[in-house]
């Protein structure tokens, strides 16, 4: 089957766009018309309460579930229409991070972030794998950690084991599922620290999935709000909080924060 033409609508800058998806279980409509632009080199925070749509908005961005509906534009390539031989090609554009690091407690750090390398990378040697998974650690300042236990790490640094995990395919997109999900305010603000650090440092995208407003307004390049399936709002944080849209300033006044508070590491 011939793969839909890029619309000529599309920018240079857009990496990922979401054009009218929608995405049903049965009768249950969970994606109603998503239109979505993740643009090159910056972060965009999808927020939303429960039941809001983000899961499915994430499991269709990396190709888990397929659009009932739409097209998701991935550098000016639909990948809706994909098999899944194609469709595993396509994966590797995305690095994932998980909500708990979801590390393989009886695994060492260095064959956790081995692992996605063993799985794709037949043609490397032992001690190459092992070189490049060590330079990695200590690019995220995991210094002698390689032959630790994933029990034997704080939190943040199961953090930054599973962010080394998900960098090892040299991905384009970083998602981040519920980052900061568990972690006290100390931890968080210092995953956020580290979210920026990366986007600058590997040159990525990234998509964080949160439902964390204090670290919305400190890294959002763009947020979006999800509510009901639906985009209600989009644009700056502080545009979310200052502009027209009642259900977004009520949604970010519900979370208890003072947005004037908040120290903002993007541009």
């Amino acid at each position: 089957m011939k793969e839909p033409t890029p619309p000529d609508w599309l920018e240079p800058d857009d990496h990922v766009v979401f054009d009218r998806v929608t995405k049903s279980f049965g009768s249950v409509q969970v994606l109603k018309g998503i239109d979505i632009r993740f643009k090159r080199h910056e972060t965009a925070v999808i927020i939303g309460g429960s039941g809001a749509g983000k899961t499915t908005l994430l499991r269709c961005l990396i190709g888990l579930e397929k659009a009932s509906t739409g097209h998701i534009w991935v550098n000016k390539r639909d990948i809706t229409p994909l098999g899944e031989f194609e469709m595993n090609e396509v994966r590797q554009k995305f690095g994932m991070v998980f909500q708990y690091a979801a590390l393989l407690d009886s695994l060492t750090v260095l064959d956790n972030v081995a692992f996605p390398l063993r799985e794709h990378r037949k043609d490397l040697s032992r001690k190459a794998v092992k070189d490049r998974v060590v330079t990695m650690l200590n690019q995220l300042g995991l210094f002698n950690k390689e032959n630790n236990m994933p029990s034997e790490l704080s939190g943040g640094q199961r953090k930054r084991v599973g962010l080394a995990r998900a960098l090892m395919l040299e991905p384009e997109v970083l998602v981040y599922d519920e980052p900061t999900s568990g972690l006290d305010p100390l931890t968080s603000r210092m995953v956020d620290d580290l979210i920026e650090e990366t986007r600058e440092k590997f040159n990525v995208t990234s998509v964080v999935i949160s439902h964390d407003m204090t670290s919305c307004f400190r890294i959002a390049h763009k947020a979006y709000l999800l509510i009901e399936g639906e985009v209600a709002a989009e644009g700056n944080p502080f545009d979310l909080i200052n502009g027209d849209n009642e259900q977004s300033k009520e949604f970010i006044r519900k979370s208890g924060i003072s947005p004037q508070s908040i120290d903002r590491i993007v541009d």
